[in-house]
């Protein structure tokens, strides 16, 4: 196979070759045959592909040439191959972050070294001083594991990228025969509780570092005295949120004992970091009047860890533990010239980073859960409530039902119910006064509602959370009027049509006094969650992307004129169609229009690994986040605004996406090629999560029921990625045709049409339409096979056409990145596609069948890890 010159020239395509290598000198049974075979059979796979084989053929064809006769020789060398190639895939992972700080400028654009340069005088500093006083990113960490990386697995890559960093032979050696014998795949499916667990090793190693030290260095740029990291304003610029354990939404594994189980485990690892660091700051801190401080406050840190009932000090609160630390910071100062200050004041800026928290649990559930429940509650008042029964009370209007929820004195006690569910949502509040008691308010302050489609579902929330928490008890005083609780209300908004009536939706809320109330005790600070995920889903890629933009314009409008600060909560998942892609271009493009008081993303899966699973890519990454919402409101703003031209011609790009889209989604063998023809089925089976795969508990498949990740994956198994651009191609053809002048503009002038089609190049480039060639001959989904072909061509060919370039000629990186990642991980898409065959087909015996369906199973594995953001 012939490689272009920046292939070969590639750091990473040498240090991989050469350390791929090794794998023939393990001493392993045949492997230096096995291995020898696996890089014919990748290259027979290339060609073949390319003399239009199918998947049948190639795999058949290989093993006639190899001359295996007898079926365990044959289907053994499969196995055999899809356990080398995983391990290979994990390789090549470990060698790209290994050169992380060589493939990327660690201070060119984007970065915090670079952004700082922009602010040169006084005035520059304190308008810079001024706005990160009031900004905040937030990455919330949520509970969608695509990561099909066992623990054990994270562990060794982590050793593996340090090793090929210091270059150590001998040791890479050792740790690629671990990773021969390690398994890749988890015999049980995991609980909500591990993995919390997975995701706090990045918390604890990656986090915890990067942030403080990024807002360190910010709180220095200011070169102000009184700007210190004792009264910075806003320690949360920098903070992390945490769905695992918390997140309800069509996960029955989630309890509230769950939910206070993941915070007791954050709050317990946020203390065992800072007593870590503080045995360290002993070390240096060894003057008169500072040493004893400094030592009670181990002490004290140690007994919080592990009281003894004793009556021993303990803290109650971070604010005491920063209390005894700015005593030492004053004596510091005082009597010893500052002498290892700098050790000190990030110490303490780490506390108040992360507090007794480390990370906000955010509680999420759906919207028609909250309606079930209050529909058992209403049947069991009518003997001590004034209100019309169940029935009555849904016919009412909107308004009316929302005053009767909120302006209600009666107590919800959980045992008061015998239905399990309605017991365990009214938990959930009390789960939250808890932790808010242990970890702090910051703990555990949102309520997410998923599928929120009416200002109803808010109150309903609301309601719940005002009658159930322990701050109110007016059981005891029925007169007395409710207090406000200590809960951000966060609705998200997620279909097309959800998205269009978002702003109505605020309206009636900011409207409704007893909403009003609650915001204003909340500092009139909304925040506001849109989903990528389900909006693409729904209403295809373009469509998506501009009904969330113009969501967010709208939003901001509604906000600004009730005196609200919206912030906007995105979901986004790893690839671009679930919302993933060039984050950082993404908000470098919103304009004014649109509030930018800060910026909240979650992440996802794969994306928490591959963007932040190390320092040196967590602190780029976020630093490039960081600066993007910065710099588009202090040197950006109406540089991005959309003009009215090119925004018409958005919006017809965007309604031509959504007719393409709809017609293959409604198209009647839509859902019955996912269930017949793609992996979907095998997802439940891969032990990757505690979440279902699909909602609710009816027989059979529904489009409505089905999961972004295991819809968007599928897809990705197939190399067809169809979220992340059906509908583009066609759309913009047809304004090809119609209006080429104002498309051109559209694409010179916007920074966010632009990052879409980039983000869309992303999915085209890890599609392959060769593999599954085999399908347009099929009798029952040959014609809808093409329709998916001829879209993706189209949308190949008018990209290029716009752009004058080949695909993601703006991110080379990214691009070589693909294309090896690509080549490494053919043989497991030929194995699955051709099991995929094999067993479309009926010809073979029972023992072929199962056989099969453990190999479409297993070479899942290595596709999505190669993809690294492929679900």
């Amino acid at each position: 196979m012939q490689l272009k010159n920046d292939e070969f020239l590639s750091p990473v395509a040498l240090l991989f070759h050469t350390y791929n290598s090794l794998f023939l000198s393990l001493p392993f049974q045949d492997i230096e045959l096995e291995g020898s075979r696996l890089a014919l059979f990748n290259d027979y796979c290339h060609k073949a592909y390319e003399a239009g084989k199918s998947p049948r053929d190639i795999v058949e064809g290989f093993w006639e040439e190899e001359n295996l006769k007898s079926t365990e020789q044959r289907f053994g060398l499969l196995q055999y191959f899809i356990r080398y190639v995983e391990r290979q895939v994990v390789l090549f992972d470990s060698v790209e972050d290994s050169l992380f700080e060589e493939t990327h400028d660690m201070n060119g654009a984007g970065t915090l070294r670079h952004f700082l340069t922009r602010f040169n005088t006084p005035q520059q500093k304190a308008a810079l001083r001024d706005f990160i006083s009031n900004y905040s990113l937030r990455m919330v960490l949520t509970a969608h594991p695509t990561q099909f990386y066992p623990g054990k697995v994270l562990g060794i890559i982590n050793d593996l990228v340090g090793k090929i960093r210091d270059k150590d032979l001998a040791d890479i050696r050792l740790l690629l025969m671990q990773l021969g014998k390690t398994s890749f795949i988890n015999k049980t499916r995991p609980t909500p509780y591990d993995e919390a667990v997975s995701l706090g090793w990045y918390l604890q190693n990656v986090f915890y570092e990067v942030l403080p030290d990024i807002l360190f260095r910010l709180i220095e740029s200011v070169e102000d005295a009184d700007f210190n990291v004792l009264n910075f304003p806003n320690p949360q610029l920098l903070s992390l949120g945490f769905w695992p354990g918390g997140d309800r939404d069509g996960n029955p594994n989630v309890l509230a004992e769950t939910t206070e189980q993941v915070a007791r485990r954050l709050h317990e690892t946020a203390l065992r970091g800072y007593y870590r660091d503080v045995r360290v700051l002993r070390r240096r801190l060894t003057f008169s009047g500072v040493e004893d401080l400094i030592a009670g406050v181990e002490h004290r840190i140690y007994n919080t860890l592990y009281p003894s009932g004793k009556g021993e000090p303990v803290y109650q609160s971070c604010e005491q533990l920063i209390a005894d630390l700015a005593a030492a910071r004053t004596v510091l100062h005082d009597k010893h010239q500052g002498l290892f200050s700098d050790v000190l004041d990030r110490f303490i800026l780490k506390v108040r980073v992360f507090g007794f928290h480390f990370a906000a649990l955010d509680v999420r559930q759906d919207s028609r859960k909250h309606g079930e429940v209050w529909q058992f509650i209403l049947k069991t008042w009518k003997q001590k409530f004034p209100w019309q029964d169940q029935v009555a009370f849904e016919q009412l209007d909107e308004s009316v039902r929302m005053e009767r929820l909120l302006s209600t004195n009666y107590r919800l006690n959980p045992a008061d119910y015998d239905d399990p569910f309605v017991q365990e949502t009214l938990q959930s509040f009390i789960a939250i006064h808890n932790i808010q008691q242990r970890n702090g308010e910051k703990g555990c302050h949102r309520y997410v509602i998923s599928n929120c489609q009416s200002a109803l579902n808010v109150a309903e929330v609301l309601s719940l959370a005002r009658l159930t928490m322990p701050a109110n008890d007016p059981a005891q005083d029925p007169g007395k009027p409710l207090q406000q609780v200590p809960l951000d209300i966060v609705p998200l908004f997620e279909t097309i049509d959800d998205l269009a009536a978002c702003d109505e939706i605020m309206r009636t809320l900011y409207t409704n006094p007893h909403y009003a109330g609650h915001l204003a005790s909340r500092g009139n600070v909304q925040t506001i969650m849109l989903g990528f995920s389900d909006g693409t889903k729904d209403g295809g890629y373009l469509r998506a992307n501009w009904s969330i933009y113009r969501a967010k314009e709208a939003l901001s409008k509604i906000s600004r004129e009730f005196g609200v600060t919206v912030l906007f909560f995105d979901g986004r998942g790893g690839p671009p169609g679930r919302g993933g892609g060039n984050n950082v271009s993404y908000y470098a493009a919103h304009g004014a229009a649109i509030e930018n008081r800060g910026i909240q993303v979650t992440i996802q899966g794969q994306t928490v690994s591959s963007t932040y699973g190390t320092i040196s890519a967590a602190q780029y990454n976020i630093e490039r986040l960081l600066t993007a919402g910065l710099g588009n409101s202090l040197f950006m703003g109406e540089k991005t605004r959309l003009p009215d031209s090119t925004r018409d011609t958005m919006e017809a790009l965007a309604d031509a996406a959504y007719e393409a889209y709809l017609k293959l989604k409604n198209h009647p063998q839509f859902v019955p090629y996912l269930e017949k023809m793609t992996p979907l089925k095998w997802y439940g089976q891969s032990n990757i999560a505690s979440r279902p795969t699909k909602r609710g508990s009816q027989q059979g498949l529904r489009f409505e029921d089905l999961r972004a990740i295991p819809f968007v994956g599928a897809w990705a198994q197939m190399k067809q990625n169809v979220p992340g651009y059906y509908g583009l191609g066609s759309a913009l053809e047809a304004l090809m045709q119609k209006d080429p002048k104002g498309l051109k503009t559209l694409y010179e002038q916007s920074l966010f049409f632009r990052t879409l089609l980039e983000n869309s190049m992303q999915s085209l480039s890890k599609s392959n339409f060769q593999v599954s060639t085999y399908i347009a001959q099929d009798p029952e989904f040959g014609a809808f096979w093409q329709l998916l072909s001829d879209e993706y061509q189209r949308t190949l060919d008018m990209l290029r056409k716009l752009s004058n370039k080949e695909l993601l000629h703006e991110n080379p990186n990214s691009r070589l990145s693909i294309t090896l990642r690509e080549k490494i991980v053919i043989p497991l898409i030929t194995i699955q596609q051709y099991a995929l065959q094999r067993l479309r087909s009926g010809d073979l015996s029972a023992e072929e069948a199962e056989i099969c369906q453990k190999l479409v199973l297993r070479a899942m594995f290595g596709i999505i890890n190669a993809a690294r953001n492929a679900a």
